[in-house]
């Protein structure tokens, strides 16, 4: 299985292979075809560790649940009845793993937007602050630490819904179907969420 790679933040919504063109490769792997796996893998693990490393603010433990939400993947595949797309149940495995672990976890809970660069921390902002107004000039380290800062006082599920709708640029639906909740659910935790970290982050608007 390949080693996640460095997260690297994507600049729109990720483009999903369709059902027809995976079928193949899932029933080569549902047969123990680890190529056919392998494939898939490459196709979704960057998104999939990206979203766990904004999570856990943690290389190594983001890599560590990247590799066990595949492996999970890997066992349960005979289970997978394509109700949703292969991508929709990798991710929802990902989220599950990464909700799991930072309940268990004894250390303090982290979030990490270190890996964008300027211009990707100045977007994210624009979306969580406001997409009208200047923001004021700051230093990308200490942008990086104010959006850090308010994104951990957010609670898990509210920080997933952010990360994946405005950091992973997914669409409400696709969000609604990886969490199972409706889209309604998604749109007021998003809204919430938004609020939250407007009411932290508004001194950054000019």
């Amino acid at each position: 299985m390949s080693t996640p790679p460095t997260p690297a933040p994507p600049a729109e919504a990720p483009e999903e292979v369709s059902a027809d063109h995976e079928k193949p490769l899932i029933e080569a792997a549902r047969r123990g075809d680890l190529d056919a796996f392998d494939a898939l893998v490459r196709r979704y693990q960057e998104r999939i560790y990206t979203t766990l490393y904004h999570f856990t603010g943690n290389h190594e433990d983001a890599a560590d649940l990247t590799q066990e939400t595949f492996i999970k993947a890997f066992r349960a595949l005979k289970s997978f009845r394509g109700d949703a797309s292969f991508f929709t149940w990798v991710y929802r495995i990902g989220v599950n793993k990464a909700l799991n672990f930072l309940k268990q976890s004894r250390r303090r809970r982290t979030f990490s937007l270190n890996d964008l660069d300027e211009r990707g921390a100045r977007d994210v902002l624009r979306r969580l602050v406001s997409e009208t107004t200047p923001l004021r000039h700051i230093g990308l380290r200490e942008l990086q630490q104010r959006l850090n800062a308010a994104m951990q006082k957010l609670s898990e599920v509210h920080r997933m819904v952010v990360i994946l709708h405005d950091i992973q640029g997914l669409p409400h639906e696709e969000i609604s179907r990886i969490l199972r909740c409706n889209v309604g659910t998604v749109r007021s935790r998003l809204f919430y969420a938004r609020q939250q970290l407007q009411g932290l982050l508004s001194d950054l608007i000019s």
